[in-house]
């Protein structure tokens, strides 16, 4: 076998990732990012990446061979049961730089913090998408230099829908309404669907009629003319607020993957779960999510919680998520993705266990469902899946003012808050730079993992503080509502 760099990630690994297209065992290509055995591994003897199992070879494989679908299989199976273990070793626990750095931010009435001072529009549904549109076009170009920007966040529910999926729907929209990103928001109504005023404004409690306005289209002659007027004053009270010094613990972070590849989970992640325990040890907090990615690594997760309260809600948090599968008939590890495996992921112990490492080693203090905001600063677990538009909407309605979206292939998705795109590899950051916020890829390439923390944390303080991510310039901005139910 020609000589070829390769990372090994643990100690305990038996096979590597190669860093360069190369020729293994019988003359084998064996491509970029992909697997190739330390070791020979027996048939029914475990693959172990991230020193930790992540399949079983199928057939015996010799030292030099590729590893891949053709000769290893996921050890996962069903719902099992899972035993209270904390392990300490797992936790990060340096947290000597707490409260020493700032970034600029709006403070608002409710003692939450907004990294952008916009002014959103919501439709309860979909049928008036297009009036949210026209609204927030002209109201863009009257008022840009006021705020930070008028923008609609369309969906296509609302109506139609029965029992806990239209719940689901009202819980996420009040959470992204109550976001902290938007100083401002016109909730905007037809009048006739389920998710009517009458139904919705029960789910936002108290708020302040200053900052949250609504208007039934059915109701008025000209809903464009009033729907204008009620703008023009959520513009002059969200430009009350002005940016000021606030500590990097007002940080709420969501962290997503997308398209990922075999290295993401040892550069891109990695250097989210460096940012992960920096901000919770700065006693700010981030929002890990998409469940079934944690199929696999769960054990993990569940060693890190706070408490035994804390961790039969993760047990109650992966279980019911596998009893969703089973609902509908489905294989509960039905992933990974197409371009997941040829990006080199084999199993979705090898795709969970790389995803997982956007939680750093930080405590995992609570588990929250759709539309519940952060309660107990640290590393939430969020319900919800792995789809990307599902999922980043779903963090942007827990209160996540920015996200972390780490991708080795590729994605020009953005969610109504910043969407830090980080590349897992160098290729990509130079092939897509209208999608490409950071490259994670360099970490490959020489630069150690302290540079690249202490880099990577200045900048997302720079974005904090007003610097703008390629889905805000480019206007990539869009919402998408989990759905599981019937449709009238």
């Amino acid at each position: 076998m020609k000589s070829t760099p390769f990372i090994t990630i643990s100690p305990l690994d038996n096979v590597s990732v190669v860093t360069a297209e190369t020729i293994g065992n019988a003359d084998v290509k064996i491509p970029l990012g992909h697997k190739i055995a330390l070791t020979d591994i027996n048939a029914g003897e475990n693959i172990i990446k991230y020193g930790q199992p992540i399949g079983y070879a199928i057939n015996d494989i010799k030292k030099g061979d590729h590893v891949h679908l053709h000769n290893m299989k996921t050890n996962l199976n069903d719902i099992i049961e899972y035993t209270y273990t904390p392990d300490e070793s797992l936790i990060n626990t340096d947290h000597t730089d707490k409260n020493s750095l700032f970034f600029n931010g709006f403070k608002r009435k409710d003692g939450k913090v907004g990294i952008r001072n916009e002014v959103w529009i919501i439709p309860t549904v979909g049928c008036i998408n297009s009036t949210a549109n026209q609204l927030a076009a002209t109201a863009q170009n009257l008022y840009s230099n006021k705020v930070d920007g008028v923008f609609a966040y369309n969906h296509n529910l609302g109506c139609s829908q029965l029992g806990d999926d239209l719940i689901n729907t009202q819980n996420i929209l009040k959470g992204i309404i109550e976001n902290p990103n938007a100083g401002a928001v016109l909730v905007l109504s037809l009048g006739c669907e389920n998710n009517n005023l009458s139904e919705f404004i029960p789910f936002l409690g108290d708020y302040d009629p200053d900052r949250i306005k609504f208007l039934i289209t059915q109701d008025v002659d000209d809903e464009l003319e009033v729907g204008m007027s009620m703008i023009d004053e959520l513009v002059n009270f969200a430009a009350q607020s002005k940016r000021e010094p606030v500590p990097a613990s007002e940080l709420v972070v969501g962290l997503k993957c997308g398209g990922s590849d075999a290295f993401s989970g040892i550069t891109a992640n990695v250097l989210c779960g460096r940012f992960t325990d920096f901000i919770t040890g700065q006693g700010g907090s981030a929002i890990l999510t998409e469940v079934p990615e944690m199929f696999g690594a769960e054990k993990l997760l569940m060693s890190r919680a706070a408490d035994e309260k804390v961790f039969h809600k993760i047990v109650s948090l992966i279980n019911n998520y596998k009893s969703y599968f089973k609902k509908y008939n489905q294989t509960i590890y039905e992933n990974p993705s197409p371009g997941n495996k040829k990006g080199g992921i084999s199993s979705l112990e090898d795709k969970s266990l790389g995803c997982v490492q956007k939680g750093g080693k930080a405590i995992i203090v609570d588990v929250l469902n759709y539309g519940e905001h952060v309660k107990t600063n640290g590393l939430n677990l969020l319900n919800g899946s792995g789809n990307d538009l599902v999922s980043c909407t779903n963090l942007v309605s827990s209160g996540a003012q920015l996200i972390l979206f780490t991708t080795g292939l590729g994605n020009p998705f953005g969610a109504p808050v910043p969407t830090i795109k980080i590349s897992s590899n160098s290729n990509l950051y130079a092939h897509k730079k209208s999608w490409i916020d950071y490259n994670a890829g360099k970490l490959i390439e020489g630069k150690t993992i302290e540079e690249e923390t202490k880099d990577f944390i200045n900048y997302i303080l720079d974005v904090a503080s007003g610097l703008q991510t390629q889905n805000e310039i480019n206007n990539y901005r869009d919402i998408s509502i989990f759905k599981d139910g019937v449709i009238l």
